[in-house]
């Protein structure tokens, strides 16, 4: 899932790439994935790209004062074409969701596509005049790069989730998902059971000190990335999170997994849970 360092990198590729642009058609390959009917899709067409914009993991586009903003979800991605066909494409045939056909200044004709690998379908698109009215984006908590370590405190401090669960909650601050959270928690040394509202002032700011540093330093890794690249990026500065089994490049440890249904998170015993193993179920609490 395309997280907080990624979605700013594509903004800033749209916005080297996209901006100064004219849209052309629109292609909407799965009509599922619009969550808004008026104004429809087709008004884009015509509009000058003007800006892009993001609120934690939306994405949006600026096309003269109509947004297309979308939420690529955990199977989504954003894929530029410098030279797309000419046919419109087959609806229903592969990932593709919407494509939308660009023309520049030069007289190129790129178009960037919105795709969705999978079979669980949660991509969302929406074309709205302000952004603010979609009700997941006015429902976000600040983004996580935007507080302070003061309003970071308070706002852990007034939830009492487990502190894995607050980082990733968007309502409480927006942006950090499942890969970055682990990463932070890792470089915090700070269990992902722990209670938020528990935590002391050194294990608040520390944990704030390893939120700076994972989402700056993935940011800086991506923006001016090729969009192509940005997912094979995000995985070359992971310590822990998809490297079950692997060794801790801090501690030597073996990092750990817990699975859940749908999804799952690592971390280090050694350096995060003083050598105790996380029970690996669906009601996970730390072994005693």
């Amino acid at each position: 899932m395309p997280e907080l360092p990624e979605i700013v990198a594509l903004e800033q590729f749209l916005a080297e790439h996209a901006v100064g642009a004219v849209v052309g058609r629109v292609d909407v390959a799965a009509l599922s994935v619009l969550k808004t009917f008026d104004p429809p899709v087709t008004a884009l067409s015509g509009r000058d790209v003007t800006g892009v914009g993001h609120w934690g993991k939306h994405l949006g586009v600026d096309c003269g004062g109509l947004w297309l903003v979308t939420h690529l979800s955990r199977a989504g991605w954003l894929r530029w074409i410098d030279e797309p066909s000419a046919a419109p494409p087959k609806p229903g045939k592969g990932p593709l969701a919407i494509r939308v056909n660009l023309f520049t200044p030069e007289g190129a004709t790129p178009a960037f596509d919105l795709t969705e690998a999978g079979t669980k379908k949660r991509l969302a698109v929406w074309v709205v005049h302000d952004p603010l009215t979609i009700p997941s984006i006015a429902r976000l908590g600040p983004d996580a790069l935007a507080v302070s370590e003061p309003e970071f405190a308070d706002l852990l401090h007034g939830t009492s989730q487990r502190v894995k669960n607050a980082l990733t909650d968007q309502t409480v601050m927006a942006g950090i998902g499942n890969a970055y959270s682990d990463e932070i928690l890792h470089r915090a040394k700070l269990s992902p059971f722990a209670n938020s509202a528990r935590l002391d002032a050194e294990q608040s700011a520390r944990l704030y000190s390893a939120m700076r540093t994972i989402l700056s330093d993935a940011v800086g890794r991506s923006v001016g990335q090729d969009a192509a690249r940005l997912k094979g990026e995000k995985r070359s500065g992971m310590q822990v999170h998809g490297r079950t089994g692997e060794i801790c490049p801090v501690c030597g440890d073996t990092v750990r997994e817990v699975s859940y249904a749908d999804k799952s998170f690592q971390y280090c015993a050694t350096c995060q849970t003083g050598g105790k193993p996380l029970a690996d179920r669906r009601m996970s609490r730390l072994l005693k």
